[in-house]
């Protein structure tokens, strides 16, 4: 997926309206219409986009050097009692 893809795709909420969005249509594709051809090609896109949403789907915020990196404690302290 691309960057911008990736940004939009990000809210947990868009991804599982476009998972249950294809998993209706499917369902009406088998049960009412009985249409293999839309049913598969519906069935690819579901599969395409589980893969895509919720295996593959980058875990944290790509970084492009703009974004501050948190802050990192000074080296040679062991803590406080040390």
């Amino acid at each position: 997926m691309k960057a911008n893809e990736v940004s939009w795709f990000r809210p947990l909420w868009r991804r599982l309206s476009v998972a249950v969005f294809l998993t209706i249509w499917l369902a009406w594709e088998l049960f009412w219409t009985k249409d293999q051809f839309w049913a598969f090609l519906v069935g690819a896109a579901l599969l395409y986009a589980l893969y895509n949403f919720f295996y593959a789907f980058p875990k944290e915020d790509p970084t492009n050097g703009d974004q501050p990196q948190p802050p990192r404690p000074p080296e040679g302290n062991d803590g406080p009692g040390a």
